[in-house]
C-alpha cells in the first residue's frame, strides 16, 4: 500500500467547511480545515478529483518541503535543497507565487526571486540548463507561503485558480466569482431542491454566474470539465491515464437531457448584463436549459410552486449609495412576501444596514467573503398560509 500524499486546498474565508465536505466525498483522509483552506491526504487521484470536481476551491497544492526561513539565505538554501528535477525539466516555463505573514521577509517580489534563483541554480547544476520564467502563463506554478519565518514550498496542481471554469469571458461591473456562487448555492441547499423538482430563480443575475452554476450542479457537470489546462499537465509526476479516466467518468455522469433538469431562470433589468449572461450561458453549453431575460424585479413571478430564489443586489459601497438603494431592498422583502410563498429565499449582501430594509427576519445567516469584503447570505423561509412568522431569533451559523 502506497503512503498517502499530503495536500492543501485553498478557498475563500467562510467556505472552509464546504470544501472539507467536498474532500470527504472525494475520498480524502485526515481532513483538517484551517483559515482559508483545508489540509488533506490521499493519492494523486484524489487530488486530481479535487481539481476537476471541487466547486468551492481556489487551488490544490502539493507541499514539497517545509523549512525555517528567517533570512534570505535560509530561504534560498531550503528551496535549493528540493529536487526540482523530479518535478520539471529545463523545457518547462515556471513562475513563483510568494506570500508572507508575520515573517522577517515581507517583500513578496524579493522572496519569489530568491526561490526562483534557487530553483534555477539547482536545475542548472543537475541538468546543465535552466527553465525560463513566464509570469503570465507558466506551465509550472510554484507556491511559497512564509508564515512566522517558516516556509512551505508547494507545487500548484491547479494552474489558474479553479474558480475559472472556462465559460465566462466577460463579466458585469461586479461579478460573483464562480466558486463563491457555488458556495451560496450549496448553503441554499440547491442540490437537494433540484432533485425534488424545485426551480431556481435569480432576479438580478448580472453576468449569469448563479444560474449557470445552478445548472452545473443540477446537471452533475464537473466544474473543471471545460478547462483546457491544469497545473499538473506539465508536471513530471503527472499520471495522464488516471486523469483521462476521471475525465471520462465526469462526461458519463453529466445529465445532458434538458427534460431531466429543473427550470432555471435568470433576470436582470440591465440589457447589457443580459447580453453578457446569454453569451456566458452559450459558452457553458446550457443554451435551452438556462433561460435569461430582461426583466425588472417588480415583474418577476414564480415559475413553479416551490424552488430557490437567490438575489445578489448592490451593496452600496460608494458614498451616498445606501440611501438610494433602500427602496430596492424594501422591494426584495415585498416581492418575497407577496409572490414567493412556498419558496426558499436568499439574499447575499455586504451591507448590514441595507439588509434591515428587507423587512423580514432571516431564519439563518451565513458569513462569506466576496474578496476582502465580509458579506452575509440571509436565508428566509417564505411560508404559505398561517405559518408566516419565522423564529424570533436566527439560528446559529
Amino acid at each position: 500500500m502506497t503512503t498517502p500524499l499530503s495536500f492543501f486546498a485553498t478557498t475563500a474565508k467562510g467556505m472552509e467547511a464546504l470544501l472539507a465536505s467536498e474532500l470527504l466525498e472525494f475520498g480524502a483522509s485526515d481532513i483538517a480545515p484551517t483559515r482559508a483552506g483545508v489540509a488533506f491526504k490521499g493519492d494523486i487521484k484524489i487530488a486530481y478529483r479535487a481539481c476537476l470536481w471541487s466547486r468551492v476551491a481556489n487551488r490544490v497544492l502539493l507541499p514539497l518541503k517545509t523549512f525555517p526561513a528567517p533570512t534570505p539565505e535560509k530561504l534560498y538554501g531550503g528551496a535549493k535543497s528540493i529536487r526540482w528535477s523530479d518535478h520539471l525539466s529545463p523545457k518547462e516555463t515556471f513562475a513563483v507565487e510568494f506570500s508572507s505573514t508575520d515573517s522577517a521577509i515581507t517583500h513578496t517580489h524579493f522572496g519569489a526571486l530568491k526561490v526562483k534563483d534557487a530553483l534555477v541554480d539547482q536545475l542548472r547544476s543537475v541538468q546543465g540548463s535552466r527553465p525560463d520564467v513566464d509570469s503570465i502563463n507558466p506551465q509550472i506554478r510554484v507556491n511559497v507561503y512564509l508564515y512566522q519565518d517558516v516556509a512551505t514550498v508547494s507545487l500548484d496542481l491547479s494552474g489558474e485558480s479553479l474558480h475559472r471554469r472556462g465559460y465566462r469571458e466577460q463579466g458585469t461591473a461586479a461579478p460573483l466569482k464562480e466558486n463563491l456562487a457555488a458556495a451560496i448555492l450549496a448553503l441554499a441547499n440547491w442540490k437537494e431542491a433540484a432533485k425534488t423538482g424545485g426551480a431556481f430563480m435569480d432576479p438580478m443575475c448580472g453576468s449569469g454566474t448563479l444560474p449557470i452554476e445552478a445548472a452545473m450542479i443540477a446537471a452533475r457537470r464537473a466544474p473543471g470539465l471545460m478547462r483546457e489546462t491544469y497545473g499538473f499537465t506539465h508536471w513530471l509526476g503527472h499520471e495522464p491515464k488516471i486523469w483521462e479516466e476521471l475525465l471520462e467518468e465526469a462526461r458519463d455522469l453529466e445529465i445532458k437531457d434538458k427534460k431531466l433538469l429543473p427550470t432555471i431562470v435568470g433576470y436582470d433589468e440591465d440589457f447589457k448584463a443580459v447580453r453578457v449572461a446569454l453569451a456566458n450561458v452559450e459558452r457553458a453549453g446550457f443554451h435551452g436549459r438556462v433561460h435569461i431575460e430582461k426583466r425588472a424585479l417588480a415583474e418577476c413571478e414564480p415559475i413553479a410552486e416551490k424552488g430557490v430564489i437567490v438575489l445578489n443586489p448592490p451593496y452600496g459601497e460608494r458614498l451616498g449609495e445606501l440611501e438610494a438603494l433602500k427602496p430596492l431592498y424594501e422591494s426584495i422583502g415585498e416581492t418575497f412576501k407577496k409572490k414567493f410563498s412556498g419558496w426558499s429565499g436568499f439574499v447575499f449582501t455586504g451591507s448590514r444596514e441595507l439588509s434591515h430594509e428587507i423587512g423580514l427576519r432571516p431564519k439563518r445567516r451565513h458569513v462569506l467573503y466576496n474578496g476582502a469584503m465580509e458579506c452575509r447570505l440571509l436565508q428566509y423561509e417564505l411560508y404559505k398560509g398561517s405559518k408566516e412568522q419565522p423564529p424570533k431569533e436566527p439560528a446559529p451559523t
